[in-house]
């Protein structure tokens, strides 16, 4: 799809990424409201103070709020690795769904072509591009288990674990937060979140307690792409 038209709607909402860094990530978003245009309007509101660099319909029309050289303000407070400035760092894209809908493939099709042309323009890695849900779990649940990450996997744009290459082992509390701090999910003090932000992505609609499963799907995205910790600069 290299012919995505992106229709430019600027939101005023912006500002210097801090510290002359590059963005090295990019963090997909629902709406969580009513509509596509309901969401532009507050995107752009200047008393809102929230912004976002893409907003995709349910149609799959992509419009462009915030250039991406900027840095919007659509991460809020969260961590992913040692970056903490998630914003400063990562270029945002927002779906517009409700978050009980499926997305559509129209839309999903429109992201996958948005993805694919910005991890090329900047050199960004496919286990790069997390959720809300990953980098907030203790506040955020976007996209959440309805998004198909495997599907952008498939096609370079994301990440998923292979569990068929990892024995079966023990489950331990300890090694899979050490796996996740590893994979990039950042230190919480509330366990449930991170392996409910975790589930969503790996193990849509999964429920109980941790299990083999979770420990070898994280072991193994541990192993294969560990956390980039290194600063990026401009």
């Amino acid at each position: 799809m290299s012919d995505l038209t992106i229709i430019d709607h600027p939101s005023p909402n912006f500002g210097e990424r801090r510290g002359g860094v590059r963005p090295d990530m990019v963090v997909i978003h629902y709406t969580a409201m009513a509509s596509a245009a309901e969401a532009c309007e507050r995107l752009c509101s200047n008393e809102v103070e929230v912004s976002v660099h893409y907003l995709i319909d349910e149609q799959g029309r992509v419009q462009r709020l915030v250039d991406e050289a900027m840095r919007a303000w659509h991460a809020g407070a969260g961590q992913w690795g040692d970056v903490c400035d998630v914003n400063s760092r990562s270029i945002g894209i927002e779906l517009s769904n409700t978050g009980s809908t499926p997305f559509s493939a129209l839309q999903m099709d429109a992201l996958e072509a948005l993805l694919a042309g910005i991890l090329a323009r900047h050199s960004i890695p496919s286990e790069r591009v997390i959720g809300h849900s990953d980098m907030a779990p203790t506040r955020k649940i976007d996209p959440g288990p309805r998004f198909d990450w495997r599907r952008l996997a498939r096609r370079g744009l994301s990440v998923w674990p292979d569990v068929a290459r990892t024995p079966a082992q023990k489950v331990s509390q300890a090694a899979f937060d050490a796996a996740l701090d590893a994979f990039g999910y950042a230190p919480c003090d509330v366990p449930v979140a991170r392996l409910n932000a975790f589930r969503d992505r790996f193990r849509p609609r999964h429920t109980g307690p941790l299990d083999g499963v979770d420990l070898a799907m994280a072991q193994d995205l541990a192993r294969r792409f560990p956390v980039d910790r290194s600063p990026s600069t401009a």
